[in-house]
């Protein structure tokens, strides 16, 4: 069954969304931008992480950087990747900077057993979880 099978031509768009926001809730995905893992919660919309019910201090970008290996764990990541996205071509910077703030990381979720950064090397880096 294709979405012909549900909706007349021409489709009007406001239809569409609305049956697409159906399937959605019926299939559970939500569009809460939310990372939940058993002792940690990252939340997009707050940009605050959570750990054991106590906040984490990040910055904006500390907070990205997480945000995004967790979205894709066990995916890597190259330097040069997180750089273009995160850092905007600012100058001055180079992927060694990247390292800088991995560290910063692992040092403020050391405590954590849900997940770890794991360096690839020659690549970069991608988050595990445990």
């Amino acid at each position: 069954m294709g979405i012909d099978d549900y909706m007349v031509k021409p489709i009007d768009l406001e239809e569409l969304l609305l049956h697409v926001e159906a399937l959605l809730r019926r299939a559970g995905i939500t569009t809460s931008h939310k990372l939940e893992l058993s002792s940690l919660i990252l939340d997009a919309d707050e940009r605050t992480a959570t750990l054991n019910g106590e906040e984490i201090p990040l910055t904006v970008r500390e907070f990205n950087l997480l945000y995004k290996l967790l979205s894709y764990p066990k995916k890597a990541f190259t330097r040069s990747q997180l750089m273009d996205e995160f850092w905007d071509g600012e100058t001055g910077s180079g992927p060694r900077t990247v390292d800088v703030y991995m560290t910063k990381l692992r040092q403020k979720f050391a405590d954590c057993e849900d997940f770890e950064i794991v360096t690839v090397h020659g690549l970069g880096y991608k988050a595990v979880l445990k």
